[in-house]
């Protein structure tokens, strides 16, 4: 009899519970794709890419998903389709619908605070202004989440920033972010394998 019950139990299938949502912010890319309020969802379009998956829209989330496994870590990167400031209910659907608590969430967002290119990663803390962020706070009723801050860098003289965030990178910035963006994955993969704190020691001694 114990030997049948230990069978049973050993068939039972493993919890579903081992994967990461990665969101990516943004506004629609039709109308906005390459301005700086953009490297959060470029970032994800970037490791999809890499990992040669495509992300599809689903309506029932309102969000693009994509599903990958890298190094071990089963990654459900996301897009959603809205504009920046009501991320959080697709990104609230996404989470539900995939079961994902907000310890394993990884929000990717653009950054004025670090210079063009900088990568910081964080848990939880203020939004600091950012509409995108406020909102995720909101629809997920903490903020308690991880996120891979990206440097889009300081608005010149007395430009809001509202209006500098919805500007194209220069050139010379552009090739910078690009190197920033390939990396997002591999702090993202580090951060579900690894935790935050070796993470930050790898990424925080960038410039």
């Amino acid at each position: 009899m114990l030997g049948r019950l230990a069978a049973r139990r050993h068939r039972d299938p493993v919890p579903d519970d081992d994967r990461w949502l990665v969101v990516g912010l943004g506004n629609p890319e039709s109308e906005y794709g390459g301005t700086r309020h953009q490297v959060g969802a470029d970032a994800v379009r970037a490791l999809a890419r890499r990992e040669h998956v495509e992300l599809s829209r689903n309506k029932r989330v309102r969000c693009e998903i994509a599903e990958t496994t890298v190094a071990g870590i089963r990654l459900v990167l996301t897009i959603p389709i809205s504009y920046m400031n009501r991320s959080g209910d697709p990104v609230q659907s996404a989470a539900a619908w995939y079961k994902i608590p907000p310890e394993r969430i990884v929000v990717c967002h653009d950054d004025l605070d670090l210079p063009v290119g900088g990568l910081r990663l964080k848990r939880g803390g203020s939004h600091a202004g950012h509409r995108g962020l406020k909102d995720v706070d909101r629809a997920l009723g903490t903020p308690d989440y991880l996120r891979v801050r990206i440097g889009v860098g300081r608005p010149p003289g007395r430009m809001p920033a509202r209006d500098y965030v919805l500007k194209r990178f220069r050139p010379e910035e552009r090739e910078e972010v690009d190197v920033t963006l390939a990396e997002v994955g591999d702090a993202v993969v580090q951060l579900a394998s690894e935790g935050l704190e070796p993470t930050q020691n790898r990424y925080h001694r960038r410039g």
